[in-house]
């Protein structure tokens, strides 16, 4: 069925301040200005539940039923007993424009992974909006709803919405250097910087809801504090640095709940902002955040992401004061939706013994 994907203008035919995809656009040509091409490459995981629309209405939203028992990472016996449903994600997310890298099941009971095909940013948010709808239309057709909720469960592992970032010339990756003994140029080394320094401060456009922080708990592979380590997955900021192809960073803060163009949006402005400040890098973190200790971990909820956002002179800098503060607005209002909700766990505490 054709299908076409738009952004929105105003009547003059000028980018719409608050639209997603032009703010997205905004630091793309901020970027070229800078004379750099961010290319990346986008990778969630999600819960698949044997449901649909109507049996989760009738179960008031409580007790979904997971595609497949057990943890079973990286498994194939569980691929396998879900064949049609896994090859109808590789085949017909290919025809419809979103080549797929990499998919698998991913440690919890019906989780799956995805990692996206590698291009320029624009195209690839592009890939990932439409992958999420894609899923989505998919498994309606074999009974199953995809979930890319941050945290379905609070006794499982969250679902992350990864971001791997290089900046090219046209032709070379910018990030690698050959002479230095990690392989990263001094570019890199500004944008990883970059990242470390200021990622806070667009806290909401990577966990853009109130379920986003219940992923960020201590002890889980979802890092907490803005830390950079050399292939390390308990660090925010991995740098991953080898061929001159393959070098680059992934950013593992997000959730797999993001708008791909906020997410991708954030992590490159703040990557950027490094770059033209020429911000130095500091000293990795070793293992499981050894080096760690001393820097404060994310906050906890959405308010606080929001007032830090709306405050921030570097989110207004790249994304603009209109989008700033209509999203930091759109986020206040879902956190007075959320101060008004009456929840299964205030039942379950306060029900019989008040």
């Amino acid at each position: 069925m054709p299908f076409v994907l738009g952004e929105f203008v105003n009547a003059d035919g000028t980018p719409h301040a608050v639209c997603p995809r032009q703010t997205l656009k905004r630091v793309l040509k901020r970027a070229e200005k800078m004379g750099v091409m961010p290319m990346t490459g986008m990778e969630f995981e999600w819960f698949n539940f044997l449901e649909t629309p109507q049996s989760w209405a009738a179960k008031n939203g409580v007790g979904a039923e997971k595609l497949t028992p057990g943890m079973f990472g990286y498994s194939l016996l569980r691929m396998n007993q879900n064949q049609d449903f896994f090859n109808a994600i590789m085949d017909e997310m290919l025809a419809f424009g979103i080549p797929i890298e990499g998919l698998h099941t991913e440690t919890g009971p019906g989780v799956y992974e995805v990692a996206i095909g590698f291009s320029e940013a624009l195209e690839q948010a592009d890939r990932a909006i439409l992958f999420k709808t894609g899923a989505k239309e998919i498994g309606s057709r074999f009974g199953i709803m995809p979930s890319f909720m941050a945290k379905p469960h609070q006794q499982l592992p969250g679902c992350s919405g990864h971001i791997h970032q290089s900046l090219s010339d046209g032709k070379n990756n910018l990030f690698y250097d050959a002479k230095n003994p990690r392989k990263m140029s001094k570019l890199f080394e500004s944008y990883v910087a970059g990242q470390v320094a200021c990622m806070m401060e667009f806290g909401p456009m990577i966990w853009p809801t109130i379920n986003s922080y219940k992923r960020l708990v201590d002890g889980f592979w979802a890092p907490v504090k803005p830390t950079w380590g050399m292939d390390n997955r308990t660090a925010s900021f991995r740098v991953i640095a080898g061929s001159p192809k393959a070098t680059r960073l992934e950013t593992r803060c997000p959730g797999a709940d993001v708008n791909p163009y906020l997410a991708m949006a954030a992590v490159i402005a703040a990557g950027l902002h490094g770059v033209e400040k020429g911000l130095k890098l500091g000293a990795p973190i070793t293992g499981t955040n050894s080096g760690a200790e001393h820097i404060p971990r994310a906050p906890r909820t959405l308010i606080e992401t929001t007032r830090i956002f709306q405050k921030s002179a570097i989110a207004r800098d790249w994304l603009g004061d209109t989008f700033v503060d209509h999203f930091a607005a759109t986020r206040e209002w879902e956190w007075r939706q959320w101060l008004d909700a009456v929840t299964d766990w205030e039942m379950k505490r306060y029900f019989e013994i008040i």
